[in-house]
């Protein structure tokens, strides 16, 4: 994936609209959270992320994105082994499932980027500990996206949760800068070193999105040309929100 790299700084005005979208980007979510279970299509559950954005002013940002072929969902729906851009189908979610559900929108040109993994019903112990250590690592790096920390800072508080865990972080795949474009820079991976790269100033927007494997840190994408899993066929989770630096602590752009 490229994107283009310039550094785009927001106004207090352009980071309030990004709060609105990121509010309904929030509640998309939420209302795709509320319908997951055994028995219930992932199809069905982009159905409903489409009606909320829409009802509400916005537009799917990933519907049409340009890629292999132009993206045909709302959300992206990534089940179990799948890491990121799951393509909603007719699949039906079973009992013991991981699920991550990922889902932009764009509203008055700017877009909001979050995402959330969560269980289908019971799940094993395993897979619980990971969701929470994935939560973690995207609680730890939003944290450290304060004015006057590099990149890189963020990077490493998210690799040192993680891989202190005993999981892995793709190689491949990362965070980024987030405004009138889906990807703008900078790209923010989820491995580095403390004290490199852009140093962080107010108005920088950031989706930042921890993608936590369990057996290894490769990827390989599957016959859809979209779908992203692990190489080993184990667990991975995948958190994200938008958040904007400012003058003091981070400000997450889309929560409730």
């Amino acid at each position: 994936m490229t994107w283009d790299r310039d550094i785009v700084l927001k106004s207090a005005p352009e980071i309030e609209i990004m709060q609105q979208g990121g509010r309904i980007n929030a509640m998309a979510l939420d209302a795709v959270r509320k319908h997951i279970q055994p028995g219930v299509t992932t199809a069905a559950l982009d159905k409903i992320a489409e009606e909320l954005i829409r009802d509400h002013g916005g537009i799917p940002s990933f519907l049409n994105y340009p890629g292999p072929y132009p993206y045909p969902a709302t959300i992206n729906a990534s089940i179990n082994e799948e890491m990121v851009h799951g393509l909603p189908s007719k699949r039906e979610l079973r009992d013991g499932d991981i699920i991550s559900i990922d889902c932009g929108t764009t509203y008055e040109g700017f877009v909001a980027d979050s995402a959330f993994t969560m269980g289908v019903g019971e799940i094993s112990e395993d897979a619980q500990h990971l969701l929470d250590v994935t939560r973690e690592a995207l609680e730890i790096g939003i944290e450290k996206m304060v004015a006057g920390n590099h990149v890189g800072d963020v990077s490493a508080a998210i690799q040192a949760h993680v891989e202190g865990n005993g999981y892995h972080v793709p190689r491949e795949y990362s965070g980024h800068g987030v405004g009138r474009k889906m990807h703008e820079g900078p790209q923010v991976l989820n491995y580095g070193l403390p004290g490199r790269g852009l140093v962080l100033r107010p108005g920088v927007t950031i989706a930042l999105e921890p993608m936590v494997l369990v057996g290894t840190h490769r990827t390989r994408v599957l016959p859809d040309r979209w779908t992203v899993a692990s190489a080993d066929g184990s667990l991975t989770a995948h958190f994200e929100h938008s958040v904007a630096v400012t003058e003091g602590e981070p400000l997450i752009l889309t929560k409730l």
